[in-house]
């Protein structure tokens, strides 16, 4: 009888360590998760960066054409022709 005691005991303990491996493996898991996200978040945040200093260059180069066609440097047809370039039209 003491016998099948120590097996159930060694059982129990076995079956505890497994569930802990499991945890830990979840734990593990989870945090995989967690990072995945993140890293997509701060990937998703830099691709959308840019887009705001290209509108804001674009407008700083309307500016200066604005500029030069007033001063008559650029002509009609010269300034209309660099802002449909430059507006990619």
């Amino acid at each position: 009888m003491r016998g099948r005691g120590l097996m159930l005991v060694a059982g129990m303990r076995a079956g505890e360590a497994r569930a802990q491996q499991a945890q830990a493996a979840q734990a593990q898991q989870q945090a995989a998760v967690e990072q995945a996200r993140a890293d997509g978040a701060a990937q998703a945040q830099q691709q959308a960066a840019p887009a705001a200093p290209a509108a804001k260059d674009i407008t700083a180069e309307l500016q200066k054409l604005a500029d030069l066609h007033k001063q008559g440097v650029l002509t009609d047809e010269e300034f209309a022709a660099m802002k449909k370039k430059l507006l990619g039209l």
